[in-house]
């Protein structure tokens, strides 16, 4: 008998979270409960949630599973959506957040908890800092919520709520959904909304950069979608805008972390017409002919982590994909093809010194990277490079963990002498004149207004700011 109870409760168990059991819960209800889903906005004071924002492809997936069972109602503060100081017509309040945004999720989490409301959080920070997270919800999703759905929606229709959902296996991405972007168009400032349609083929990253979050979210292997999916998808979304040249926005971390996937990927992309960008791992740019395919199906961006041009940085921070010999191949292939370079920069490493700014001024203007990107080293909460430098850090502001604060001082230079160096980078490279260099022969399109953009807001620059 004793042998037999365990699978008893096994089998009790799996029968009260399957999806027939949810449907079947579902369809016994008389009403459906309501969802608030909530994209806070952030208090930092750079340019992060200014202007056009892209559309939160993650609360999007929430929406999506939720509406076939719920009510939803879509809120994103970023584009000026705003979230109603009385909740009574809503049962459950869901948040996501990001670190830089935390503070403002806790505060609408609160609010929701005082109205007795029950109160999900989510996303990258509440997964981080779990046990934080929960002193400001009801429950906290741990990591992707497609791969605690069908639990979580059990629980919420029962009233039974756990502290933490948590899978114990992630789900192949065969099984996800197509997003439905539905709920969040509905908003009547969609408008401000980017063109580009985020779309996701691939999650989680194996290489284990200690500064990066995604193997506690994604996992450390690399899932991937049926290329079918992934192109039915884009499909979708050309027949929606009656159009074939819809503009496409990877949101992978490491999409070409499996060569033969994605060179698949984009031999049938080239085939429908569509444009894209897309993060991109350098680990096998250097070749040409990966180049030459990249630009024939349709790519008008990558998205690259040079990060430093110091070779014992890049060892420091485990970004083993990164070769500086390799540089320059890698740049010099993409723009034969077409293919623009939007290259982002981490400064504030204990290798870094007044020199490595020069190299990288250097390196921008020789190589032409149309959309240079500046950061300051940033240890993220949860991560093994925030653990290592927790000693030194500044404060835990989270509305500073935007990756333009400073967070410590490096080894090898003042922190005065830093910000100096970041703030006349930024300004050098984006004058009138250097932008002129870097851009010219390149065709006049949205990268031009985005030098713009720079150009105005780095003659504002001070260090002072990111203090």
């Amino acid at each position: 008998m004793q042998t037999d109870q365990p699978e008893a409760i096994l089998s009790t168990v799996s029968a009260t979270y399957s999806e027939e059991h949810l449907k079947q819960l579902a369809s016994e209800r008389k009403s459906r409960k309501k969802w608030l889903l909530v994209q806070p906005t952030s208090n930092t004071s750079m340019m992060v949630d200014s202007g056009t924002v892209s559309m939160p492809l993650n609360l999007i997936m929430v929406s999506t599973l939720a509406g076939e069972l719920f009510d939803v109602t879509f809120i994103d503060e970023r584009i000026g959506d705003s979230v109603p100081e009385d909740l009574s017509g809503y049962d459950i309040v869901a948040i996501t957040s990001r670190t830089l945004n935390a503070s403002k999720a806790y505060a609408i989490g609160d609010a929701a908890l005082a109205q007795d409301k029950t109160v999900i959080l989510g996303g990258v920070h509440p997964t981080m800092l779990h046990e934080e997270a929960r002193e400001h919800c009801t429950s906290v999703v741990y990591g992707e919520i497609e791969s605690v759905w069908t639990e979580l929606a059990t629980d919420v229709i029962l009233g039974n709520m756990k502290d933490v959902y948590r899978a114990e296996t992630l789900k192949p991405m065969t099984a996800m959904q197509r997003p439905d972007f539905t709920h969040a168009l509905d908003s009547k400032y969609s408008k401000k909304y980017s063109a580009l349609i985020p779309i996701l083929a691939t999650k989680g990253c194996p290489v284990g950069c200690n500064f990066c979050t995604t193997p506690t979210i994604y996992g450390k292997s690399h899932r991937s979608r049926e290329i079918e999916l992934v192109l039915d998808e884009m499909h979708y979304h050309q027949d929606r805008l009656g159009k074939k040249n819809v503009s496409f926005s990877f949101m992978d971390d490491n999409i070409s972390f499996k060569p033969k996937f994605f060179i698949e990927l984009l031999e049938e992309m080239a085939k429908i017409g569509a444009r894209w960008n897309a993060n991109i791992s350098m680990n096998f740019l250097h070749k040409p002919e990966i180049a030459e395919l990249a630009g024939r199906s349709g790519c008008d961006l990558m998205s690259i982590g040079f990060e430093s041009l110091n070779p014992e940085t890049l060892k420091s921070v485990h970004k083993g994909s990164n070769r500086l010999d390799n540089y320059e191949k890698v740049v010099s292939n993409l723009h034969k093809n077409g293919v623009a370079i939007q290259g982002y920069f981490m400064f504030g490493f204990d290798n870094d010194s007044e020199e490595s700014f020069q190299m990288t001024y250097d390196f921008i203007m020789k190589n032409q990277i149309e959309f240079p990107v500046f950061s300051l080293v940033t240890p993220f909460p949860g991560t093994p490079y925030f653990d290592e430098m927790k000693p030194r850090l500044r404060h835990f502001d989270w509305d500073k963990y935007d990756t333009y604060h400073y967070m410590f001082e490096p080894t090898g230079m003042s922190g005065e002498k830093l910000l100096e160096n970041f703030v006349k980078l930024q300004r050098e490279v984006y004058k009138g004149r250097a932008i002129m260099k870097r851009m010219k022969g390149k065709p006049l399109n949205w990268v031009w207004f985005v030098n713009y953009m720079m150009h105005r807001f780095t003659k504002k620059l001070k260090p002072e700011i990111y203090l």
